[in-house]
């Protein structure tokens, strides 16, 4: 194409953010300055032989420019992915706040959202055993809120002077800078062993939540106590929610090992092609609201952000939903330049006093300073407000507004006064009004000191699946340790939460069980007494919480899902087809999965595309299995052992598993097993849980949505 006439680009404007765009389409390529570059193939010389010229401006700027296009990483949250979308409120929230945005239903605010894993670097896998961020930044009319949270409700530690150990702790270790993205070895699990009040967390990071099935199928969770303020200064805390509209699932241990090496890149890819496609993640958004005469009618205290309130006790309310509808132009520009601070906030949400969050209204904006260098970050386009901003702050590293007038002070009479300050009435924020009549201590109140009643309330309503994946975990995580010391300290804790998972988790380590230690919390003053910080025993009315097990989440839908269609020459082409347009009339993605790509020929001869061959794809980065009818193609398949372990594969795992005709002797080859294949009385189609032979596309379907069978999870069973 040939450039516009005077090559002058415009900067493009969404609709929802002020985001400057360039795509260089149809323009003349231009230094930084703007002027027309005749010739980047080569460096200005003396002699096309000769020696490189000081003089030569252009190179010097595009080789400076490469040169500092990395910005330090996050130095926890590194890896991460975004997309941005729209929160549109759909209950009024005007009784307890007067958030703009929380007011009217219908009302619809743009959203940037990144989620992340913890521990590793940028170059690590999203497959990675962790706890995951989930960071919205709402662009409302009144300015940026952004509500940075975790896939997990609770966090390892109650104080944030703690934090730089605890990540001290997973990071890899510093003598060998290993391993990367794990938890499993000496450091972090000595921290833990000598920190009681992680073991509810670590609870959540050693199940099945720790390894979700997608970003779009997490949950996520604002993690601390806030406070909602109204427009009569009354107030109540509340905890926020992200409930995924395609419910909460996992992968299976094994698998998500297996997918960091097919692909590293699993979590991101989804979230992105989903987007692509139309299928938009949803994320329903929820509030448990506490009025402040109930502040201490709990038995544990809401400050504790190692505590979470259980959805029994108080139920959450739906008010809006969420919906991520547009990928980054630029991953840079956006993903990585985004900075969440929980200290964005607009008026009518507050903070509570938990001194986790309290240390994290500091920290961020040290972060981004560290990161982005300069306190002019917030002009960045991702982190811009919609809401116009106006202040006397001036200068700063890379400032870009121009800012006009005399003064740059306030008061003053130069500038008219402006700009001016804002009343309650007019929006202008003000914190909360809470009485505080205390001592300046280094302490923490005493009840903080139950470490363990809710790690036992999450170990108890876990399926017995999700309980022997959690027994599994402590098992892997220990048994990387080296120092045997430290393994029995953290066996000796789990004693606290469940003599039963102690017992298991010992047998899994050929130990006995420990007793625990005397003074099993280290975090004490030098001269404090170890008996005044010591766990105590909580016996809570709540035993089991069903909003904690992923068995009760959503299973009534296959949108999105992933299917691999095994085939090969000679397929019964109206066999696939049927299977192909049903799964896709309910909403799953399918892929044509041969011994080659290009294309494969039906038992009548007509083409059908292959989408990926046995050497690029593996059944982990599908959610079933379907084999079609085919003498010629099952026979093929037969003769492929990369296709009788891609069935054996997904039985190991517990997907879903279907086959039709000679299709089913490819499982009769598997782990499935023969014994599978026949009649039962009157004509019934004889199973095992999630394997269908012959049966209709609908119970294919059906079996999709309950994603996994764990009951068939048994060792040594499958050859995989």
């Amino acid at each position: 194409m040939e450039p516009t006439k005077k090559g002058v680009h415009e900067n493009a404007k969404t609709d929802d953010l002020a985001k400057d765009t360039e795509s260089g389409q149809d323009e003349f390529m231009t230094t930084n300055q703007g002027l027309r570059i005749n010739d980047d193939q080569n460096s200005l010389k003396a002699g096309e032989r000769g020696p490189t010229l000081l003089e030569d401006f252009q190179l010097r700027e595009k080789i400076m420019h490469f040169d500092h296009e990395r910005i330090p990483e996050r130095i926890v949250h590194a890896r991460g992915s975004g997309a941005h979308g729209v929160f549109e409120l759909t209950e009024s929230l005007s009784k307890y706040t007067k958030a703009g945005f929380l007011q009217t239903p219908g009302t619809k605010t743009p959203v940037f959202v990144r989620f992340s894993t913890v521990a590793g670097s940028r170059g690590s896998s999203d497959l990675a055993r962790d706890v995951r961020g989930f960071a919205v930044k709402f662009y409302t009319e009144e300015g940026n809120f952004d509500l940075v949270g975790n896939n997990v409700p609770v966090f390892f530690i109650q104080d944030a002077v703690k934090f730089p150990d605890l990540i001290h702790a997973v990071k890899p270790e510093p003598n060998h800078e290993m391993p990367q993205a794990a938890s499993a070895h000496d450091t972090f699990w000595d921290f833990i062993s000598l920190t009681p009040e992680s073991m509810h967390t670590i609870m959540w990071a050693m199940s099945d939540r720790a390894i979700p099935r997608s970003l779009r199928m997490m949950e996520g969770f604002g993690v601390h106590t806030f406070r909602f303020v109204n427009e009569n200064n009354e107030s109540v805390f509340v905890k926020f929610h992200w409930k995924p509209v395609l419910g909460v699932h996992s992968l299976a241990w094994d698998e998500a090992q297996n997918l960091s090496g097919k692909d590293s890149d699993f979590h991101r890819r989804d979230l992105w092609e989903a987007i692509e496609s139309g299928n938009f993640p949803e994320w329903n958004f929820g509030v448990q609201i506490v009025e402040e005469k109930d502040e201490f009618k709990f038995d544990f205290d809401l400050l504790d952000p190692t505590k979470l309130i259980p959805e029994e006790i108080v139920p959450v309310q739906i008010i809006g939903k969420m919906t991520l509808n547009r990928n980054p132009d630029n991953f840079f520009a956006e993903t990585e330049q985004v900075a969440f601070h929980p200290g964005h906030v607009v008026s009518g949400i507050d903070f509570s006093n938990d001194p986790l969050l309290q240390g994290r209204l500091f920290s961020y904006t040290d972060t981004q300073l560290s990161r982005l260098g300069s306190p002019n970050f917030h002009e960045i386009p991702i982190n811009r407000p919609i809401a116009p901003v106006h202040n006397n702050q001036r200068d700063g590293h890379m400032r870009q507004t121009i800012n006009t007038g005399q003064s740059s002070y306030h008061p003053n009479t130069t500038g008219g006064g402006c700009p001016f300050q804002a009343k309650a009435a007019e929006g202008g924020f003000v914190s909360y009004h809470e009485r505080i009549d205390a001592q300046k201590v280094r302490a923490r109140s005493h009840s903080f000191f139950d470490h363990f009643s809710q790690a036992t309330l999450f170990f108890n309503s876990q399926s017995v699946p999700e309980k022997n994946h959690i027994i599994n975990a402590f098992r892997f995580e220990l048994g990387k340790l080296e120092t045997p010391a430290i393994r029995e300290r953290v066996v000796g804790m789990l004693t606290r939460v469940d003599k039963t998972l102690a017992e298991k988790v010992a047998e899994g380590l050929g130990m006995p069980v420990p007793k625990p230690a005397e003074n099993l919390n280290q975090n004490i003053p030098a001269d404090g007494d170890p008996a005044d910080f010591q766990p105590f025993d909580v016996n809570p009315e709540l035993k089991i919480s069903k909003a904690l097990s992923m068995a009760a989440t959503v299973k009534n839908t296959i949108k999105t899902r992933q299917i691999a269609i095994l085939a090969a020459d000679g397929v019964d082409g109206d066999s696939l087809n049927t299977m192909k347009l049903a799964l896709e009339a309910a909403g799953a993605k399918t892929k044509i999965v041969a011994p080659h790509l290009g294309f494969i020929a039906d038992a009548n001869g007509n083409k059908i595309k292959v989408d990926q061959s046995f050497l690029t794809s593996a059944s982990v980065l599908f959610d079933a299995v379907y084999v079609a009818d085919g003498t010629k193609s099952a026979a093929l398949l037969q003769g492929e052992p990369d296709a009788v372990h891609f069935v054996n594969e997904a039985y190991k795992h517990c997907k879903a598993i279907a086959a039709n005709g000679a299709g089913a002797k490819l499982t009769e080859l598997s782990a499935v097993g023969s014994k599978l294949h026949g009649e039962g009385n009157a004509g019934e189609k004889i199973t095992e849980a999630g394997v269908l032979i012959d049966h209709s596309p609908d119970e294919f379907i059906k079996a999709i949505a309950q994603h996994r069978f764990w009951e068939r999870e048994k060792p040594g069973k499958v050859p995989a």
